[in-house]
């Protein structure tokens, strides 16, 4: 089943941050209507309890409602706190009010004691486990109700079939509202890299590249090592247009899938080798580049500091729940500290192009090097990230 679909229909919780700030909302709206059904409870129970054999009790039953009442509102407003054990305490003590009825109020009873309260547990489970976990606690307070009861009236029958209605359709809006929140967050985090890329290839444009074409036109007239040095700026160049003016726009599209594999396989060389899964590895198109560039960069650190014909190798893996790509190379390794000094030094390039980069993508970065063995770069990512 799709992510999509697995949020809508409660097989799976959302944990994108755009989707706990929608979650937060709707508990605090059911806040506000866990006071109003309490003292709807109350108020009713006040007109009607001087007939009550054990008034007494049900005084007391209404105190532990008023205050789980007033603790859920505070725990379900704090995301970390909504987990197993609060929901099932929340609905626990609906389903003791409810079967505490009939001792409370005696033979010839018509309302529960808890009367509408009970649908905060049910909206509470529909808000956070979707319209599966709405249908559950609505079955079990619905089936708890009908249980106590002596008999089953038109009254009853539609209190019932309200709450096995409303709970499924509370998750099913719980989880749609959430999946638009977060692609809506997407979207614009999204368009607000593409502004930036756009931005960055202009200031490219007018400046670098001009630079770079200069150099190779004045080292091509000079000659001799500079020829060699105007060569090279002219490679540059034409890097650095490709990305400005091909990988900017492939980025901007960021429907759809690519193969991971295919976009690793295009930086094969002699010296690079590229090991890859026995069959394609989608993933979403702009995760692809992304990846891409990051193994491209370690590539080019291999070249400029290890040598131009250095062996490299680039390792693909599937590991269930999560992905790796693994860069390494046999070279001297990186001296201890010069990471570091290059951050000092306000040289980012490994911080920014490669740790910054699958950061961003929501993975790690783990660097094992030292004299005697070479450079490996291991980047861990989940399968969320696809």
């Amino acid at each position: 089943m799709s992510p999509v679909l697995g949020d809508l229909f409660g097989f799976r919780p959302a944990s994108d941050a755009a989707a706990t700030a929608v979650e937060d909302t709707m508990y605090r709206a059911l806040g506000v209507l866990r006071f109003v059904v309490l003292l709807n409870a109350i108020g009713l129970y006040l007109l009607n309890h001087d007939g009550f054999p054990h008034a007494q009790v049900g005084a007391a039953v209404l105190v532990v409602m008023s205050l789980w009442t007033a603790v859920a509102v505070w725990a379900y407003d704090v995301a970390r706190r909504r987990g197993v054990l609060l929901l099932a305490i929340d609905l626990a003590v609906s389903l003791g009010a409810l079967l505490l009825t009939p001792y409370v109020k005696g033979p010839g009873w018509e309302s529960t004691l808890p009367g509408f309260w009970v649908m905060g547990a049910v909206l509470a489970w529909a808000i956070h486990y979707r319209w599966l976990g709405g249908l559950v606690a609505a079955v079990l307070v619905n089936g708890t109700d009908l249980l106590i009861r002596p008999d089953i009236t038109r009254t009853t029958y539609g209190n019932v079939f309200l709450l096995l209605l409303g709970g499924p359709i509370v998750g099913f809006l719980s989880a749609l509202l959430q999946q638009m929140s977060v692609e809506r967050d997407r979207a614009e985090r999204a368009a607000a890299a593409a502004a930036e890329r756009q931005r960055l290839s202009r200031v490219v444009h007018d400046g670098v590249l001009q630079v770079l074409a200069l150099v190779q036109r004045r080292g091509t007239e000079l000659g001799g090592e500079a020829a060699e040095l105007g060569k090279l700026a002219g490679e540059q160049e034409v890097a650095l247009r490709t990305f400005v003016q091909h990988d900017t726009h492939a980025r901007l599209d960021l429907g759809g899938e690519r193969d991971l594999g295919e976009e690793l396989s295009r930086l094969e060389t002699a010296s690079v080798s590229i090991a890859l899964p026995g069959e394609p590895f989608p993933v979403p198109a702009a995760v692809a580049l992304e990846v891409a560039d990051i193994v491209g960069a370690c590539l080019s650190n291999v070249r400029h500091h290890v040598g131009a014909d250095a062996p490299a190798w680039v390792l693909l893996e599937d590991l269930g729940a999560t992905w790796t790509v693994s860069v390494r190379d046999d070279g001297p390794g990186i001296p201890e500290g010069r990471l570091e000094d290059a951050v000092r030094d306000g040289r980012l390039g490994v911080a920014q192009s490669i740790q910054g980069r699958v950061a961003d993508l929501g993975g790690t970065s783990e660097l094992v090097t030292g004299p005697g063995l070479g450079t490996e770069w291991d980047f861990t990512f989940p399968k969320a990230s696809q």
